[in-house]
């Protein structure tokens, strides 16, 4: 299969180019970056016969089938929609719009098209989160309580790799929306009840810097979640699963139980590599023909929960 990823340059673009390196019947034959990157050599320097700074001109390519956006959060939407529009299966970082309008208009788009569309939300691959899920489903588990700290220092407009961002980062709909997802998805339901505060307004970027979710389902399980760009300390996400039978603790790929002795998960999926375990659901849904594990249309349930808390925050 050949493919192009779009913002291939940036933090998470390269992510997915070292993921798909790693599969098997996967090329990339074109990849497109934005300002201020030198796409050309990026390119060169990794062997990638195409690239351009127009993604509208990839898609015109005969031989590009799928493409991979790791863009900006606020052309996701639109980016994801043109994809599908040319033909093109499309996987759309997280988050796939920053408005459930827009949401709305791009699972509208991909059931026009029938084509699969799948959004990142990483977390429901991520071998830690697996284990918990396969356990619950198992009837092994009941999640009490989501205890979540995502916690980054970024009181300037950098990107992961530390470069300036051309854009700004949102801790609700970027960040939150991991959580919102992973919470709705591992419990098998939708929040009943939302609420949701921020701290002060940054001057110069413009939004909240600290942020503070609470969410519960019907089954009465609850999830309580911090968000900070002020934090100096461990960066990350950091999830503790408090259950019924054992409490235990995530770390990315890595989980732990409440004493925090290693778990192991080896045998447990293909790769500990969450983001090459998201890729490679994409490829075999095309593959398959089948919809995608976080399909866009999953995904839609934690876009409207993402607009509750917005209107939680202006209330």
């Amino acid at each position: 299969m050949r493919i192009c990823v779009a913002g291939a340059a940036g933090a998470f673009g390269v992510k997915h180019l070292e993921a798909v390196a790693a599969i098997d019947g996967i090329e990339v034959v074109s990849v497109v970056g934005g300002e201020p990157d030198d796409i050309e050599g990026f390119a060169k320097a990794r062997g990638i016969p195409h690239w351009t700074k127009d993604l509208a001109e990839s898609l015109e390519r005969s031989d590009v089938e799928a493409v991979i956006l790791a863009t900006p959060t606020p052309v996701h939407a639109a980016q994801a929609i043109q994809c599908l529009e040319a033909g093109k299966h499309v996987l759309v970082e997280i988050p796939m719009a920053d408005s459930l309008a827009d949401a709305e208009r791009l699972v509208a788009a991909q059931r026009a098209s029938g084509l699969v569309a799948m959004a990142g939300h990483t977390r429901r691959f991520n071998p830690s989160h697996q284990w918990i899920r396969n356990r619950v489903q198992a009837g092994e588990l009941t999640i009490q309580q989501m205890d979540v700290q995502t916690y980054f220092f970024r009181r300037s407009n950098m990107n992961a790799l530390g470069k300036p961002r051309t854009w700004t980062d949102h801790l609700l709909w970027h960040h939150a929306c991991h959580t919102v997802d992973l919470f709705q998805y591992q419990t098998g339901e939708v929040a009943s009840q939302v609420h949701a505060l921020q701290g002060p307004t940054h001057p110069q970027l413009g939004i909240a810097m600290d942020m503070s979710i609470g969410m519960k389902v019907p089954s009465g399980a609850i999830c309580t979640l911090s968000l900070s760009f002020n934090n100096d300390g461990p960066l990350g996400t950091f999830f503790r699963y408090i259950c019924d039978n054992g409490t235990y603790i995530a770390r990315y790929d890595d989980l732990y139980d409440g004493k925090d002795n290693k778990i192991d998960l080896s045998g447990l999926t293909v790769s500990t590599n969450g983001i090459e375990l998201i890729d490679r659901e994409f490829f075999a849904a095309i593959r398959d023909g089948r919809e995608p594990n976080a399909s866009v249309a999953q995904c839609l349930p934690a876009m409207r929960t993402l607009d509750r808390l917005e209107k939680s925050l202006n209330a």
